[in-house]
This record gives structure tokens, sequence and C-alpha cells, in this order.
């Protein structure tokens, strides 16, 4: 069969799939791969500028959202799996798409790549670039421990010609770059954000090389930060692209001082939490390495818009709904700083699910750190499968058991938040992954929310 009509076969399939009210992000590429296994490298083949890969436990999809945002400004055409579709399906999709919308041929591919299927994509794509941006715990019953992944990373990096972006403050992706004296490296530099100590819960606490437990001179963000070990000395790799002088808004938004071999510019971010700082920065590395200017860079960051359900604002029921996905420990941790930034008390619509895609093991939520807010919490809406499970969580955290609801049904769950104080402010939604993906089909469905499927 030629690979034209089996692109036809599976553009059909998509089509076939969207009538009967799927979204169709992955069909079409999971029939075409069916059809033909090489199916990405075929297609990547008609890229002229070839595409660079993006991955992460967390941030990945803002992190491609963000240089997306830069090569529109660049004035490349990209074509981008936004849609969060990460898996080789969603990826041939994408490309399946963007080859059918009847516009200009994509200059360059911007792919989004779950941390499992790294290897299988970066083998087809054969990518200019790789941007591995953090590993930290998340779904163990999937992933396993982050050595793992980091592991299968390995293989990648070592048989490839890509040029390497690498987080220099997470030593288990700094030490993927120790082979790669071209890798590019970046990080934060501000000391005034720095913690003590690691947090209790945080990951790769021991060198990768000789075992030996690291010696923080400061923690900016889970495990990440300025390391060495004491057994064999490897230690932080100096940054070439480094956040300095950080300043957080709450959830309206982050500035840093952009610091870079090309020149240093002031960012303003609209987006929030250091978490956000560190995806820009990545997004800035690795548009440098693609020797996009300085000025092109922060104007693309600087009108970036939130991924969905990753600090998305809509207006519902009178009020304004911020979507904060948290998924994992260190993920949550950040979401909950930031909010503690906000003025006031806060009332919060939590939803909690143990599918596949969220990992079946949720007792990851003892780990994150509700007791700092707890007291500020107004009232809390539980949802999702483990709802229960979410409302003992807050209530051994402190919060006042009659200020917490348990609502499993979604639906009721929202309006019953939305009630809750009415006019009383911003309700803050902290869903799962597959939580989030519900919870914006809902708001879709009420019409306070454009669709998820029309971004892809």
């Amino acid at each position: 069969m030629l690979f034209s009509v089996k692109r036809g076969v599976a553009r059909s399939a998509g089509a076939l799939s969207r009538l009967r009210g799927g979204g169709g992000t992955s069909i079409p590429g999971a029939v075409l791969l069916r059809l033909d296994p090489r199916a990405i490298a075929r297609l990547a083949g008609e890229l002229p500028d070839g595409s660079v890969i993006v991955s992460a436990t967390n941030g990945k999809t803002t992190t491609a959202a963000m240089l997306a945002s830069v090569m529109r400004v660049a004035e490349l055409n990209v074509v981008h799996n936004r849609a969060g579709a990460n898996m080789a399906g969603g990826i041939a999709s994408a490309m399946l798409e963007a080859r059918g919308r009847g516009t200009a041929p994509a200059d360059i591919g911007l792919f989004e790549v779950d941390e499992f299927y790294v290897p299988q994509v970066a083998d087809q794509l054969d990518p200019r670039a790789i941007l591995l941006g953090n590993l930290f715990r998340d779904q163990l019953d999937r992933y396993g421990e982050l050595e793992t992944i980091a592991d299968r990373w390995a293989t990648v990096v070592d048989g490839s010609t890509a040029r390497l972006v690498l987080n220099a403050d997470d030593p288990l992706i700094a030490d993927l770059g120790r082979g790669s004296p071209a890798a590019v490296y970046f990080g934060v530099e501000d000391d005034t954000l720095g913690r003590g100590s690691l947090a209790h819960a945080a990951d790769s606490k021991h060198c990768r090389r000789c075992g030996q437990a690291y010696d923080y001179a400061v923690v900016y963000l889970g495990h990440l930060g300025r390391y060495s070990c004491p057994g064999c000395g490897a230690r932080r790799p100096a940054p070439q692209v480094s956040g300095r002088s950080v300043s957080l808004d709450g959830v309206r938004g982050a500035s840093f001082e952009l610091d870079t071999p090309a020149g240093t510019a002031r960012v303003r971010l609209p987006l929030p939490g250091l978490y956000n700082v560190y995806n820009a920065l990545g997004a800035a590395a690795l548009a440098l390495a693609l020797e996009i200017p300085l000025d092109v860079i922060v104007r693309g960051l600087e009108g970036v818009a939130p991924a969905f359900g990753r600090a998305e604002t809509v207006a519902i029921g009178g009020r304004e709904l911020c979507i904060l996905l948290v998924k994992n420990p260190t993920g949550a941790n950040e979401v909950l700083r930031t909010l503690a930034l906000e003025p006031g008390d806060h009332d919060l619509l939590g939803v909690l699910n143990d599918r596949t895609a969220d990992g079946h093991d949720v007792s990851w939520i003892w780990d994150a750190d509700f007791e700092p807010l707890a007291r500020r919490i107004r009232r809390a809406t539980c949802s999702g499968t483990r709802a229960a499970e979410l409302a003992v969580r807050l209530k051994y955290a402190g919060v006042p058991p009659e200020r917490i609801a348990v609502e499993p049904e979604l639906d009721e769950a929202l309006d019953r938040a939305l009630e809750t104080g009415a006019g009383g402010g911003t309700l803050y939604a902290l869903p799962t992954y597959t939580a989030m993906l519900e919870l914006r089909a809902l708001l879709v469905r009420r019409g306070a929310a454009a669709s998820s499927w029309a971004l892809a």
C-alpha cells in the first residue's frame, strides 16, 4: 500500500472518531503506525528544518507551548502536538493533521513526548535538539523509579547527534550530559528563592555515579538546586542560560532576568510559579540553540497563553475558575506554594482520579504539603474517583471537617463549589490529569471554555 493511501486511511479513522464524539487526537496516528511502523520517520523527513523534542515529568506541555509561541514570533511554521497527545500515536497524528490543513507546509516539528516514549520517538524523528526538563516521582505503577526513566533517556543521549538542552539544577538530568561537551544547561541563580533543606518527599537525593547523598547549598524546587557529591565530586554544571532576580506574583505571573550568552533581558511571564520560570528557561535555552534571537525569545515567552488546564482561567457561574493541574508531590507542592502567595482565604475544588493516566496509586497525596495552606482554605469540595481519600488528607492537614465537602460526581461538585461563597472571588480547581480533561469537557459543554481539541 502506498504511503499516501495509508495517510488517507488514517485520516478517515480520525474523522470517524470525531463524528462519534471522540477527540481523534491519537487515533489517526495509531492507525497509521499500524499500517506503517516507520510512519513518524517518513513524516519527519518532510520537515525541512527538522524537529525538536521536549520531555519532562512536570511542565513539558507548557514548555512546548512556550517554544511554539517563540517559533510563531520567529515566523516559523510549526507542527506541534499542542493538544497534549504525547505518545507515538499523538505525534504521528499531529504531523498528519498539519499535512491535511491545506496551509503552508511546516518548517519544523515541535513535539512534547511522554517520558517513556522518548527512545522510540527519538529513533524515528532523529531530532535536531532534545530538551530534558526534570524527573520527578510520578506514576510508579507505570514507570517505576526515576532511575528507570533516566536509564532509558541515557540510551537516547548516548546514541544521538541531537543538541542536548538540560536542566542543570536536576542532578539526574544534568548527569545525562556528562559525555556531551556541547550540551546547553539552564537553571535558576537566585538564592532568595532557596529553601533550607530538601523536602521530606524529595527525589534524586543520591548521586547517579557513586550513590552518595548529595550536599545541597540551596534547594529551589523539589530536588532541584545547587548540589555537589562528597563522594565522587560530581556537581551542578554552571548554566549558560539562567534566571536571576526572580519575582513570583501569585497565580498572576512571574518575572525574571534572563541571562544568556546572547545578552540579558527582563521577562514578564504571564504564567505563575517558579515551575513556570524553569519551563521558560528551558524554552529559551532550546530557542537559543536553534539560533533564534533573544528579543524574539522574550516576545514569545511574554505572549504565551496557558496550555489548557495549566493555570487556565475561565469565567463561570459569576466567578473566576482557575485550573491548576496537580499530578505528583512536587507539582502539587509548587501549586500550593503559588496559592500561598495569594492573599486571603481560598475556595478549592480538588478532583482526585486514579485512572491509568493518573497512576492507580494515589498515596502521593500524603507527600503533598497541604499543611501550610490548610487554615486558609475557606471551603474544599472534593471530587473524583478518590474524593474521599482527598477529603481525609485535607482533614489530617488541618482543614476543619466542616469546611470539607465530598461530592464524587464532577458535575455536582462544580456546582457545589461555585455556590460556596458565591461572589467570593476565585475558585481554584486542583485536578489530576484525567480529572482536568473531564473538567475541561464539562466547561466546554457549559460554554465556559473552548474545546481542547480545537487546540490541536
